[in-house]
């Protein structure tokens, strides 16, 4: 790749923009390898299939979505939320021209494999919360809950950037946590990148342009708006679970769930998956 990431300015979040503005944005290998093998028979290709080959991949995710944002039709009044919707709007030609998949996360972090298991982990992770989110908002009748969906696996984004790209940094962020664990995540950011990734995930999105409502659904915090607090709460299940379902933190994700959902705490450990005790 031509650019370089501007690691000698890493404590000032605007290099990393502008650095972003310009970089490729990689996909995961699996991702490429469907979408090519799609693009083998365009002509008989529906969106939903084209959908289906990117909608785990929150990098591809995030091109598609901005892509549209930036490309928007003049009858287009309402922000695209939805991945199958933003492809069927440009149209399959357009998708494989614009949004070519010839940048893979595996390239890039080649020489990184510890990078790379971090950063497979937190897609992975990114997938769970994405599919709780789904899950709750259709059991509350919330008639988008593919937005949830999105904003579920986008949340984290910013983080999977900087494994892409600064992953000595963000390995001594995990190195710190791990010799110290009291150490709070925002803390050892702060010190190592000299900005936090929430700020940086909010800079991001605005500046590709993503729809205002996916930034309010992404947001941390007290927020007691169902579509918001749902987003929430999936990520910090799928966050702790992710660390053995022995965490410490799960109690009281189980007590906010279910509060949440307005059901029973047996119920929502059941609904998460929880493994039955022996």
């Amino acid at each position: 790749m031509a650019l370089t990431p501007p690691e000698l300015a890493t404590k000032d979040i605007n290099a990393w923009i502008d650095f972003f503005r310009d970089a490729p944005i990689p996909v995961l290998k699996n991702t490429a390898r469907e979408i090519s093998r799609l693009k083998e028979d365009e002509e008989k290709l529906s969106a939903r299939a084209l959908t289906a080959s990117v909608i785990n991949d929150p990098m591809m995710v995030f091109r598609v979505l901005s892509y549209s944002q930036k490309h928007k039709g003049k009858q287009q009044l309402q922000d695209l939320l939805q991945v199958e919707q933003a492809i069927l709007m440009m149209g399959s030609t357009v998708f494989f021209e614009k949004l070519p998949a010839d940048f893979l996360v595996e390239d890039v972090l080649n020489n990184q494999l510890t990078a790379l298991v971090h950063l497979l982990k937190l897609i992975h992770r990114a997938n769970r919360a994405a599919h709780y989110a789904a899950d709750w908002a259709t059991h509350l009748s919330d008639l988008h809950a593919e937005e949830v969906r999105t904003a579920a696996l986008l949340h984290d984004l910013a983080e999977m950037l900087m494994w892409c790209f600064a992953p000595d940094k963000m390995n001594t962020i995990q190195a710190m946590q791990h010799s110290d664990k009291t150490l709070r995540s925002v803390t050892a950011q702060q010190q190592v990148l000299g900005f936090k990734l929430l700020d940086l995930q909010k800079e991001l999105v605005e500046a590709f342009q993503l729809p205002p409502l996916l930034s309010k659904l992404m947001q941390d915090g007290e927020c007691n708006e169902q579509r918001v607090r749902n987003v929430t709460l999936a990520v910090n299940l799928a966050r702790h679970s992710a660390n053995g379902w022995d965490d410490a933190a799960l109690p009281d994700d189980y007590h906010d769930i279910a509060e949440f959902l307005r059901m029973d705490i047996d119920r929502v450990m059941r609904l998460v998956g929880m493994p039955a005790v022996k």
